[in-house]
């Protein structure tokens, strides 16, 4: 076997594709799979047809198909009578919107329901709110800046934040009921920033 060219040693021809080769090759390892030395001459053929291939293709010599040569061109097809799933969202809305792990949800929840909490507790100072509405801004930059590491749309959305949540708030204030409105409008507002700081990127 040793006197053959590689390619009649795995008894194809000069222009056989690459799977053909390669079936060869199977083959002949499973016909002579207890003969070690056949077994190195067959892969020692196998080789040196694939190191005349590269030399062929660098050379130009052998025309590489394009779906090989550019496989991101070629748009995949889907299997017949499968319908490609429309995207259900908007680009810039599946950019914006974020899926947070349970982990990623624990920590803005427990900084925000402290201060929700503090802030509709009677015995809480009232001029202490402006400081807790202070920290819930400062907690949603720092959470939403984590996700993403840009923190100019990390203030834009802050900012967002705070104000929808006081106008909300504002809006909803004649639900507050025994609570002092402003507290009413804070609390609010750390709802509106922890949905911010959870939900958006």
């Amino acid at each position: 076997m040793s006197e053959q060219s590689p390619y009649e040693q795995l008894g194809v021809t000069l222009d056989a594709s690459f799977d053909e080769i390669q079936e060869a090759r199977d083959r002949l390892k499973q016909q002579y799979s207890g003969e070690i030395k056949l077994l190195q001459s067959i892969e020692a053929a196998y080789d040196a047809i694939l190191m005349d291939r590269l030399k062929m293709r660098q050379e130009g010599k052998i025309k590489v198909p394009e779906r090989i040569r550019f496989p991101e061109r070629v748009a995949p097809t889907p299997p017949s009578g499968v319908q490609p799933a429309a995207n259900s969202k908007p680009n810039w809305l599946s950019q914006l919107l974020d899926t947070p792990s349970r982990a990623d949800l624990l920590s803005p929840s427990g900084v925000y329901v402290t201060l929700a909490g503090l802030s509709l507790y009677s015995g809480f100072a009232p001029s202490l709110l402006q400081l807790t509405l202070a920290l819930g801004v400062g907690s949603c930059l720092y959470f939403l800046n984590r996700k993403e590491n840009k923190f100019g749309r990390a203030v834009l959305l802050t900012v967002a934040g705070l104000i929808g949540g006081l106008l909300l708030g504002s809006l909803l204030s004649s639900l507050a009921g025994a609570i002092a409105v402003e507290r009413f409008i804070a609390f609010i507002t750390f709802m509106v920033l922890w949905l911010v700081a959870c939900f958006l990127r």
